[in-house]
């Protein structure tokens, strides 16, 4: 079977912790999505970071 890995997504304009997304271990690149930011109260870019 193939590991996955998980790791949590944050808002790159307030810093605040979402979301945690899972993905394969091979991947090289950091993931960013947009999502909806509940302290920001409106959809921002989130960034893979460190748990």
């Amino acid at each position: 079977m193939a590991e996955r890995i998980t790791f949590i997504l944050a808002c790159s304009v307030c810093k605040n912790k979402n979301y945690h997304f899972a993905r394969g271990k091979k991947q090289e690149y950091k993931v960013e999505v947009k999502k909806f930011c509940r302290a920001c109260g409106k959809q921002t870019v989130h960034k893979e970071t460190k748990s």
